[in-house]
């Protein structure tokens, strides 16, 4: 098929693209030392994220595009909760070496934990088509819940050692990485996720002073 621009383009993309947007925007954001704006371009990603799916589902798509979205999305959530994360902690670290490491580290985790899990999620497409329940791994969403808290403690002078955003990173994403079976939220699951987001993001607001 004749295409005037390659790729598939329908409303189920845009928020994965917007996602990415904001994520790269926080990297801009963190090299320049404005790690509080990038904190929140972070969360703002992760929030992209947790819906893309549910407007995903709500079109009818053939083989190559549901094979598409799956692709999209990780490349996406690779520089939204691998990258991104990894430049903050080093923006914000006095240790560069070990702020290095663990930047790659978490970066390294993410690329392995989408790679394998669109290996199974393609496989499982083929199979089933009800959605998937169960993730296997830490999903990569999850640090930005948690680096949001780590930002707070610390600009808040309860956490004074930098070194925090390297362990986080480090531990996140050894949990990528660990073969462990954790079932998708569902709607309260959900709703539990989204009140955490909303109690950090007011927090940050009036509490997460830029640094």
């Amino acid at each position: 098929m004749n295409r005037r621009i390659i790729g598939y383009y329908n409303y189920t993309v845009l928020l994965t693209y917007l996602g990415m947007v904001s994520a790269c925007v926080g990297l801009f954001l963190a090299i320049d030392g404005k790690s509080w704006l990038s904190v929140w371009c972070l969360m703002f990603a992760g929030l992209c994220d947790m819906f893309d799916g549910a407007i995903a589902s709500t079109k009818q798509r053939d083989d190559n595009q549901k094979r598409f979205g799956i692709q999209i999305d990780s490349l996406c959530d690779l520089i939204g909760f691998g990258v991104l994360p990894g430049v903050i902690g080093y923006s914000l670290s006095d240790n560069k070496l070990f702020a290095g490491f663990s930047a790659i580290f978490i970066t390294l985790a993410a690329v392995i934990r989408l790679a394998y899990f669109n290996v199974l999620e393609e496989n499982r497409q083929k199979e089933e088509s009800c959605h998937r329940k169960t993730y296997l791994g830490v999903p990569v969403t999850t640090i930005a819940l948690v680096l949001p808290v780590i930002f707070m403690l610390n600009v808040n002078g309860v956490i004074v050692n930098t070194l925090i955003y390297q362990a986080a990173t480090l531990l996140v994403g050894i949990g990528f990485l660990t073969p462990i079976y954790i079932n998708k939220p569902q709607l309260p699951g959900k709703l539990a996720i989204i009140t955490v987001g909303l109690l950090e993001a007011v927090s940050m607001f009036c509490f997460g002073h830029p640094v």
